[in-house]
């Protein structure tokens, strides 16, 4: 596969009209401003299947009475050393 390939996509015009204002502000691409985009709603995407798996994890699993209280004196003890600020 070629190192770059050429896409075409339809947008609302007001979005493209959006697009191509900040874009313009910022002297960028039309390009770099898709694929700008592109990453970071593949990020967005990986992220939410983390979350998806990690809360799947729990309820399979959920947490004891012996976690939460250990959770419990970590934050309080945390929430103690702030007030010696």
């Amino acid at each position: 596969m070629p190192a770059a390939v050429k896409i075409a996509v339809t947008v609302p015009t007001e979005l493209y009209r959006a697009v191509e204002s900040a874009r313009k502000r910022g002297s960028r691409s039309r390009s770099s401003v898709v694929q700008e985009a592109l990453r970071h709603w593949l990020r967005h995407e990986a992220h939410t299947e983390l979350v998806r798996e990690y809360e799947a994890g729990y309820r399979r699993r959920p947490e004891g009475k012996r976690e939460i209280d250990a959770a419990m004196a970590t934050a309080i003890g945390l929430l103690r050393d702030e007030d010696d600020w």
